[in-house]
Order: C-alpha cells, then sequence, then structure tokens
C-alpha cells in the first residue's frame, strides 16, 4: 500500500491496538464470569483460579519457546501465524461442554495469544522511535479499557441474554475480521533476520538475559504483574460474594471504569514522552496504592460506589502498565527485541499465573459463600508496587 508515513503509522497502530483488544478481552471476559462458572459447574476459587492460571501458564511456556526463535521470520508472518491460532482456539473455548474442555481450550489460547500480544509490542518496538514509542505504547495499550468498555460488557450482556459461550463466539467473529485487515495493512517486517538467523538460538536467549539492563527490565514485569494479578481475577467474584452486587451489575464496572481509562492510557502516553517514562510511572504507581487497598477492603456499598472504585482501579492499577511497556521496550537491544519481549511476555504470563494460584489459595470462602483473605492480596499487591517503583529507577532507556 502507498500511503503517507503518519497515516501509515496510525494504521499500522490500529491493527495492532485489534489485535490486542481481542487477546485483552478474551483474557479479562473469563474473570467476570466466574461467578457463572462457580454456580454452573460447582467449582471451588481454587478450580476458577487454576481455570484464569492455566491461559497465562500455557502462555508463558509458548513465549519462552517461541522466544528462541521469533526473530528469524517476519514480524508480520509470525503475528498472523500466532493470531491464527488465537482465533481458532477461541471458537474451541465457545464449543467446551464442560469445565476439563474448557481448561484445555484456555491453555491453547494462551498459548496463541500471549505470543501474539508480545509480536505487536516487537512491531511497536521496531517501528516507533522512542520519542513517540509512549504515545504509540498509549493508543495500542487503549487496547485493555476498550475491552473493559465495550468487549467485557458487551460479553457479559450476551453471556446473560444467551450463555457463557456467546462472547468466545462474539470474539472469534471479531478476531477473524481483525486478521483478514492485518494480512492487509501491515507491511513486511523483515530488516532484523539476517543478524538474527546468524546466531544460534540458545546463544540469542543468553544474551537476552545476560544483559544485566535486560535482566532489571524482566524483573521489574515480573513484580509489576505479579502484583496486579494477586488482585485482578477475584474482583468479580468479590464484587458479587461481599460487596453485594447482582451478576448484571457487573458490566457497569467494566463499562465506567474502562471508558475512563480510554482517555486516561493515552494521555499516560503522551505524559511519558513529555515528562519522562520513569517518572510517570512512579506517579501513577503510586498512586495506585491507594485504589489498590479500597477495591480488596471494600464493604457492601451502593453499586455507584463500587464503580467509582472499579474506575479509580483502572485508571492507575491499569495506567501504570503504560509507561511500564515503553520503559521495557527501550530496554531491549534491537536485533533481540522480538526474543526480549517474548522472555517478557513468558515473565508476564508466569508472574500473572503464579498470583491468581497463589491468591487461590489465599482466597477462601464461607458456607455462605462470602470470600476471605482477599485483602491480603491487596497488602501484597501493594508490596510489588513499592518495588516496582524502586526497580524501575535502575532500567535504562538503550533505543
Amino acid at each position: 500500500m502507498s500511503l503517507d508515513p503518519a497515516l501509515r503509522e496510525r494504521s499500522m497502530l490500529l491493527v495492532l491496538l485489534g489485535v490486542q483488544f481481542t487477546h485483552f478481552m478474551d483474557f479479562m471476559v473469563l474473570m467476570p464470569l466466574g461467578p457463572q462458572f462457580i454456580r454452573i459447574w460447582q467449582i471451588t476459587p481454587t478450580e476458577f483460579a487454576i481455570l484464569v492460571s492455566a491461559y497465562t501458564l500455557s502462555a508463558a511456556v509458548a513465549s519462552v519457546l517461541c522466544g528462541l526463535y521469533v526473530d528469524r521470520f517476519d514480524r508480520k508472518r509470525a503475528l498472523l501465524f500466532l493470531y491464527g491460532g488465537f482465533t481458532i482456539s477461541t471458537l474451541l473455548c465457545a464449543a467446551a461442554p464442560d469445565y476439563a474442555w474448557l481448561l484445555a481450550a484456555r491453555s491453547i489460547s494462551g498459548a496463541f495469544g500471549g505470543i501474539a500480544g508480545a509480536a505487536v509490542y516487537s512491531i511497536v518496538g521496531d517501528v516507533i522511535p522512542d520519542a513517540r514509542r509512549g504515545t504509540a505504547m498509549g493508543i495500542v495499550m487503549t487496547a485493555f479499557p476498550i475491552s473493559a468498555v465495550a468487549g467485557v460488557p458487551l460479553g457479559l450482556t450476551l453471556a446473560n441474554a444467551f450463555d457463557w459461550r456467546a462472547p468466545f463466539t462474539f470474539l472469534a467473529v471479531v478476531s477473524t475480521l481483525v486478521f483478514f485487515t492485518a494480512a492487509w495493512l501491515l507491511p513486511r517486517m523483515d530488516a532484523h533476520v539476517v543478524q538474527a538467523r546468524s546466531r544460534h538460538p540458545i546463544r540469542q536467549a543468553m544474551e537476552v538475559l545476560s544483559d544485566n539492563n535486560q535482566v532489571r527490565a524482566l524483573t521489574l514485569t515480573a513484580v509489576m504483574i505479579f502484583g496486579g494479578f494477586s488482585v485482578i481475577p477475584f474482583i468479580a467474584p468479590y464484587m458479587v460474594a461481599n460487596v453485594g452486587l447482582a451478576e448484571t451489575d457487573l458490566p457497569w464496572l467494566y463499562l465506567f471504569g474502562g471508558a475512563a481509562t480510554v482517555f486516561t492510557s493515552r494521555l499516560w502516553g503522551r505524559m511519558s514522552d513529555r515528562r519522562g517514562k520513569h517518572q510517570m510511572f512512579t506517579i501513577i504507581s503510586g498512586i495506585s496504592i491507594f485504589p489498590l487497598l479500597a477495591c480488596t477492603n471494600l464493604p457492601p456499598v451502593p453499586v455507584w460506589v463500587a464503580v467509582l472504585v472499579m474506575v479509580t482501579f483502572m485508571i492507575f492499577v491499569s495506567g501504570r502498565f503504560v509507561p511500564a511497556m515503553a520503559i521495557v521496550t527501550g530496554a531491549a537491544q534491537p536485533d533481540l527485541r522480538g526474543a526480549f519481549l517474548s522472555f517478557n511476555s513468558a515473565t508476564q504470563q508466569f508472574g500473572s499465573s503464579a498470583a491468581s494460584l497463589a491468591s487461590g489459595f489465599i482466597i477462601d470462602h464461607t458456607a455462605s459463600g462470602r470470600l476471605t483473605g482477599y485483602w491480603i492480596s491487596g497488602l501484597i499487591a501493594v508490596g510489588c508496587t513499592i518495588l516496582a517503583i524502586r526497580l524501575a529507577r535502575d532500567v535504562r532507556i538503550v533505543n
């Protein structure tokens, strides 16, 4: 395609936004469906945590394996292959007749979706210079709030109107449209291939892991993700069991929370470019401590209060990922970026899987169905946030 450079860049970012939207929605929509799964299949909070963590754990393993080879291929072809597998596996989720099938399907979906997400960040890192990378990350990462404001509420509405399979069917249809748009719009991106193929895959992995700056970036990712996912998977079950919301109230939390974050994610991106990525990460992360504590200790309140807490939670807890990903992406050497970001994706998935499982064992429920121990997960998240602020100071942006 022959497009103006600015228009070409914007078009690419919108396509990548579409990939991330479906990936995030696929991951996020399962969590507010937790009350339905617990009720329909009579599963325990621990079994639900396993269902959540299966997605991230398989994504972590796949990302490690993919990280050895991903830089050897054109970024566009790699993304299309991975995203095609994600689309098919989403259909398998929709077809699941029982808990075991869904657990297996989620594992396959996570393997493809997690690596596709890493491929998106590799493309942003290759195409967008550091001076505009915070803004670009802000655009791509609006996928998270858009999936919350539009995808998850729509998914929950479909689940309430039909059954829990409907959101996954919807996702498969949207993913198919995004796939063909990406195949049409994205250019070849293979300038890195020759140098990448000159190295043995194991040597490439060792080069990533022997760079102290890149290891610090991976550690930052691990700590931040573990803290966030100590809390996030159990927000919906806690809101229903302890705060007193109805399952039909949950879409409002994601609708208003996501709507606010659509605007603030881009704001955080622009401010990260102007004021400095490290400074913005410190500010946003520091403020995020308050909604973390509020969300995990919320007593029975009216729906509007729960919505206000969720809005604040999503603005700051999810918002800190915008400057964080700009920092982490910039820490990678260009010829190692695909491998590094695949390992970073693996770190994210291992961290979220470990956090979900840990919270699943910490959180229990009473005979009346109320969840206990959620406040402990909140304290863990706060501790991780403080540590992440300290770690971010030592990560250098090299490109």
